[in-house]
């Protein structure tokens, strides 16, 4: 299922508040009941919502959304991002890529790279670039989280942590106004850390919806990063952190 415009506002909405009424939404929106209903019933389906009567809340901010619903949002948006984002990558580099349908995108869009050197957490990004003869893609030891292909674990982290890489392309679940990068899982959460660590350039990719999503574990902070790719501007707390630490936004 594709999301028009409204049903995309309509979650990022319901996250930011985290329960919101019917009525409210009718307000915020301008359009009949009967309308808001069916956009929270078809949410509700997809698992991006909890549906109540008269209202609906967000997510649990201790258990992500199912990874095929991430599939599907925001996709527009992911896909604008990633193609802003490979043209900082040159033929011949080396990255990491990690978790998420956000980087899965972007390793789509590196298809037309040529040699490139990749070690992934990611069991999709990894089917992604094997198809690429000319492209070296190394795949994370460790457990394989099997409701989104992440591989995860100490056995991960110190796999990770034996490379220097020239890039570390990575996606988040959550950004709070003071700049924290949030997640769902700690042992992915490790892995992310590592990838920092060992990356020269660090890329995050992250579209609107992110800014103030809430999610329990903090991953590090926005001020770790080079470069930060969305499709909107950031909130203006998040903005004087990316400009006092002089990351460079681009805005897709």
């Amino acid at each position: 299922m594709a999301l028009n415009q409204r049903q995309t506002e309509l979650i990022d909405l319901i996250h930011k508040k985290g329960f919101i009424t019917i009525d409210e939404l009718v307000q915020s929106f301008k359009v009949t009941p009967q309308t808001i209903r069916r956009d929270l019933n078809s949410l509700a389906q997809l698992g991006v919502i909890i549906r109540h009567h008269g209202g609906a809340e967000s997510i649990s901010t201790t258990e992500n959304t199912s990874y095929q619903s991430r599939k599907i949002l925001n996709l527009s948006a992911k896909e604008s991002i990633a193609k802003e984002l490979v043209k900082m990558i040159p033929n011949g580099s080396s990255l990491f890529i990690n978790i998420g349908t956000t980087t899965e995108t972007i390793a789509r869009a590196l298809l037309n790279h040529s040699s490139l050197n990749i070690v992934t957490n990611n069991i999709h990004v990894a089917t992604i670039l094997s198809a690429k003869e000319d492209f070296t893609v190394i795949i994370a030891a460790g457990e394989v989280r099997h409701r989104d292909g992440g591989i995860i674990g100490e056995a991960t982290c110190d796999f990770m942590s034996q490379f220097q890489m020239d890039f570390g392309i990575i996606g988040i679940s959550g950004i709070s106004n003071n700049g924290s990068l949030l997640d769902f899982d700690l042992r992915e959460v490790r892995v992310a850390q590592a990838i920092i660590n060992n990356s020269t350039n660090v890329l995050l990719a992250a579209d609107h919806s992110k800014f103030g999503r809430n999610a329990m574990i903090k991953q590090g902070n926005i001020s770790q990063i080079n470069h930060l790719f969305t499709d909107q501007e950031p909130p203006e707390a998040i903005k004087e952190i990316l400009t006092s630490n002089a990351i460079s936004t681009h805005v897709i």
